[in-house]
């Protein structure tokens, strides 16, 4: 299909460094502490399995910080933090949210993947047709449009995909060329194979488990492997690249390759660990996996 046998790789460890407006300034004995911009967060990370660095005082200024009580959740926040503010980061300019779900609506080991997807639609010298599947609240999206491509950012949650685009906004990509879909990722898919449209990229970023805007079931032990059967009914005949991420479903980024090679051939993969390095030391916070591939 497309340029021969893949060669074998060895898995590598991406690393996203303190930035202007991101720090992780420590981790340890299951939490983090962040700082988004002026604000400074405290929520859990079961992958932090050390001890702390800082003193609990330092936790302790923690402008909001994350609790749960059994199955009660709730974050705290001292007075005058905001609800939600805007920073800086990968060149975009996006909104920060304390969610329920204890996230802030950035994934900032994602940065090493942004950087990677700007730098292949650029070498392709050609404007690409790219689909962000599970896209959230489009940070990968926004990477994509702001390097030449064109965007179908697709998602099941309403509230994530009005979150993206109040990032699109923000970063001053409001008027380019996204597609902004509500709809569970794989109807949305199989729609798209009869329709014949066809795709030069492709983003995934599946959680282990969730629920498509109808009530439809994601699990990704049972519906991965479908699912990148279908993606690879709608890439186009010159594909430049395929991206899939993993978070908290136990999988190797070894059985991210292996699921990757059943549906491209040729050019090069790339697969590893996603990290965060801490700020005044050389620890590194494990974030995820992921499998990467261009031609």
């Amino acid at each position: 299909m497309l340029c021969g046998y893949i060669k074998k790789v060895q898995p590598n460890i991406l690393t996203a460094c303190p930035d202007e407006d991101y720090a992780l300034l420590d981790a340890g004995e299951g939490e983090k502490l962040e700082r988004y911009g002026r604000y400074v967060l405290s929520r859990p990370d079961p992958q932090a399995l050390w001890r702390k660095h800082l003193s609990e005082k330092e936790w302790l200024k923690a402008d909001a910080v994350f609790l749960r009580d059994g199955r009660s959740t709730e974050w705290k926040l001292k007075p005058n933090t905001p609800a939600k503010w805007p920073i800086k980061f990968g060149g975009l300019q996006l909104w920060i949210k304390p969610t329920a779900f204890k996230h802030t609506g950035l994934f900032p080991e994602q940065i090493s993947n942004w950087d990677w997807l700007g730098e292949t639609i650029k070498k392709s010298k050609r404007e690409l047709s790219v689909l962000n599947l599970f896209a959230y609240t489009g940070g990968a999206t926004l990477a994509a449009a702001q390097a030449g491509a064109k965007v179908c950012h697709v998602d099941g949650s309403k509230s994530a995909i009005s979150w993206a685009r109040e990032n699109a906004e923000l970063s001053g990509l409001g008027e380019k060329p996204i597609r902004w879909i509500l709809d569970d990722v794989v109807a949305f898919v199989k729609r798209e194979i009869k329709r014949g449209h066809k795709y030069d990229g492709i983003i995934l970023d599946p959680p282990a488990f969730g629920h498509g805007p109808e009530g439809e079931m994601w699990k990704i032990e049972e519906n991965l492997l479908d699912l990148l059967d279908l993606c690879k009914k709608i890439l186009s005949d010159k594909p430049a690249f395929f991206l899939i991420n993993g978070y908290a479903a136990g999988y190797s980024a070894i059985a991210y390759e292996n699921a990757l090679r059943g549906i491209i051939s040729g050019g090069e993969l790339e697969i590893g660990a996603l990290t965060i390095a801490e700020e005044k030391n050389d620890r590194l916070l494990p974030c995820g996996i992921f499998a990467r591939w261009h031609c």
